[in-house]
């Protein structure tokens, strides 16, 4: 099912409610391999309202294609500053990304170290919850959010507790300079003191990542600021000599460390948060079980790929929230169990939202 019309997504998710009958959503279907196959997409539900440069906020319809608003805002020398990741080489999915999955997902790639994540720069939404009506939340500016601000909550959700019909989005200037500065030869713990030291500095890093003995430091801005930040972090990062890559080597760069290119293909995949301090921990004992690592968000974002049960690698995760993305074999639950004070919170959410549990049913479940 495709509803053309938010009127017409909204009389679909009342009947279903009236029935209690599941509804599996989807957009471009690109980022999650759902318990069954879906049976809403918002794809319908394509374009973009408004853009306005000058103001820097955009307002799409759930389904519009990122590479659509993407290219959109390329033409204005502007950019989503929380650089969403495509998971199509990692999760082998075909279709096009759409910006309602970006916010379901809140996803957010390297740059979430310096400018936030998806949720930080969402302005507005307007989404159909369980009951099938239609709801709206803030506006095209950061103080008509006011109130509660149901847009961080439905950032993330995975579609359980909304249908996302339209959201309004922050854009900001591309930068005119990047370079990054590469460090070879280190192990995690280096690398997490590395950008323990560099993201402490005024320098604005905007991505910090570590994979297969080497770490990463981008620097973006104009290119008088951009020289003056790598002259500065060389000097303080004195006991490394790191190589520099120009704009061109470090945009290929960090789009291929941004998707997790390195670690596409089969195998089983997880997404593991984690506090940055106990990252090269966490990552000495998911090698314990035979996979490999890689960091991003400074240390808060491993990437795991190897063998080891749900229970072992959330064992090695220890207080880290490990996600299977990828599963190799059967598929267990996508997400682990969450502790009782936090799950009661959500179940008393998809109680208010979706009271029938109609949306996405048992994605959120351990």
């Amino acid at each position: 099912m495709a509803p053309a019309s938010e009127a017409e997504l909204a009389a679909l998710v009342a009947d279903h409610h009236g029935r209690a009958a599941p509804l599996w959503l989807a957009g471009g279907g690109t980022r999650l391999r759902l318990p069954q196959a879906a049976t809403l997409s918002t794809r319908a539900l394509s374009g973009v309202v408004t853009y306005e440069p000058g103001e820097l906020t955009l307002i799409a319809r759930a389904g519009t294609p990122l590479a659509e608003i993407e290219a959109l805002l390329a033409d204005q020398g502007q950019a989503l500053a929380f650089e969403p990741m495509d998971h199509r080489a990692i999760l082998g999915t075909t279709g096009e990304p759409t910006i309602g999955g970006v916010v379901a997902a809140n996803v957010s790639g390297p740059r979430r170290v310096l400018a936030g994540a998806c949720r930080d720069h969402l302005l507005g939404v307007r989404f159909v919850d369980g009951r099938g009506r239609v709801i709206r939340n803030g506006g095209r500016v950061m103080k008509n959010v006011t109130g509660m601000d149901l847009g961080r909550l439905v950032a993330g959700s995975f579609g359980t507790l909304a249908v996302l019909t339209e959201v309004a989005l922050k854009t900001l200037p591309l930068a005119e300079a990047q370079e990054t500065l590469a460090f070879t030869g280190l192990d995690a713990a280096q690398a997490v003191a590395l950008f323990s030291a560099a993201l402490a500095t005024p320098f604005e890093v905007s991505g910090a990542a570590f994979h297969a003995g080497t770490a990463w430091l981008r620097i973006e801005g104009l290119a008088a600021q951009v020289a003056y930040r790598r002259a500065r972090l060389t000097a303080l990062l004195r006991d490394h000599t790191p190589e520099v890559l120009d704009a061109a080597a470090s945009r290929a760069l960090w789009k291929g460390l941004r998707d997790v290119a390195h670690f596409a293909g089969k195998g089983a995949l997880w997404r593991i948060l984690v506090k940055p301090t106990d990252a090269p921990a966490t990552v000495a004992a998911l090698a314990r079980l035979g996979g490999d690592s890689s960091l991003d968000w400074g240390g808060g974002l491993i990437w795991y790929r190897g063998p080891g049960e749900p229970a072992q690698v959330r064992q090695a995760a220890g207080t880290g929230l490990a996600m299977l993305l990828r599963p190799s074999g059967d598929t267990p639950p996508l997400f682990p169990a969450e502790p009782p004070g936090v799950a009661a919170i959500s179940a008393a959410l998809r109680r208010t939202f979706d009271p029938a549990g109609i949306l996405n049913p048992g994605l959120m479940e351990g």
